[in-house]
């Protein structure tokens, strides 16, 4: 007998729109990148509503969170053009290696193509502009030596406000720091995610989408919707003997 498919948790609902937790490891929709999947957030979303729905902006697979579908062709031109000129407000949480305080990057990156999805996409295209503001929320160092030059090892609880959607930005940005997202297996410490795998059973990425602000497309009232940080985050800011700030 087949497990049933539990429903995805709804954030936020109306006539036009619906966000939905998108938990990590569940693709937006089929792409000829992961070709073994089977599951996808707009069919399962599609199923539960018992209506077709549009995505507006896309979460990567690893990266769990708010997701945002629209519920006409109509509403999805206006919010796609909404998240395209920069009208939306986005929240982020993640943990990262290390400690890492409070400040803004603004580092340019250059565009992450591809082999089929990016065939046809111009390798030498200049770096664009990418911004991310970054707020430390919580620290801890645990007695466990991940490393061989120390004895002890650092995690940071981050709050990631990107200014511009760059393709992997936050995930690139932290790396760039010398902080990269535990559970990054392109960007990050492979050290560090095997320990949170191992020690932890966390073998996810630790990024997760948290909050998003925009206009209404429809009645262009203010819509806020916001999500709690994943309690896995903050497993390891509650673990014993840790020195936690």
């Amino acid at each position: 007998m087949s497990q049933a498919v539990l429903p995805l948790p709804v954030l936020f609902e109306d006539d036009e729109l619906i966000a939905i937790d998108k938990p990590s490891g569940l693709l937006v929709h089929r792409s000829w990148i992961a070709k073994e999947a089977t599951e996808f957030a707009l069919q399962r979303v599609r199923d539960q509503i018992g209506q077709r729905v549009y995505p507006v902006h896309r979460l990567d697979r690893p990266t769990s969170g708010i997701l945002l579908f629209a519920k006409s062709a109509a509403s999805a031109r206006v919010m796609t053009e909404i998240f395209s000129q920069r009208q939306v407000q986005k929240g982020y949480h993640a943990v990262v290696r290390g400690y890492l305080g409070d400040g803004i990057l603004d580092y340019p990156l250059k565009e992450e193509l591809d082999k089929i999805a990016d065939a046809q996409a111009d390798p030498n295209k200049a770096a664009q502009a990418a911004v991310t503001a970054y707020r430390c929320l919580r620290q801890v160092e645990l007695p466990f030596a991940v490393s061989k030059r120390h004895s002890t090892t650092r995690y940071s609880l981050m709050h990631l406000l990107p200014q511009t959607g760059r393709k992997h930005q936050l995930r690139r940005h932290m790396s760039h720091l010398r902080h990269p997202i535990i559970g990054d297996s392109n960007h990050g410490d492979g050290r560090h995610n095997r320990f949170f795998r191992d020690h932890f059973g966390l073998s996810r990425l630790m990024l997760a989408a948290t909050s998003l602000q925009f206009r209404h497309p429809i009645t262009e009232q203010p819509v806020a919707i916001e999500l709690a940080v994943p309690k896995e985050f903050e497993l390891i800011f509650n673990q014993p003997p840790a020195i936690a700030r």
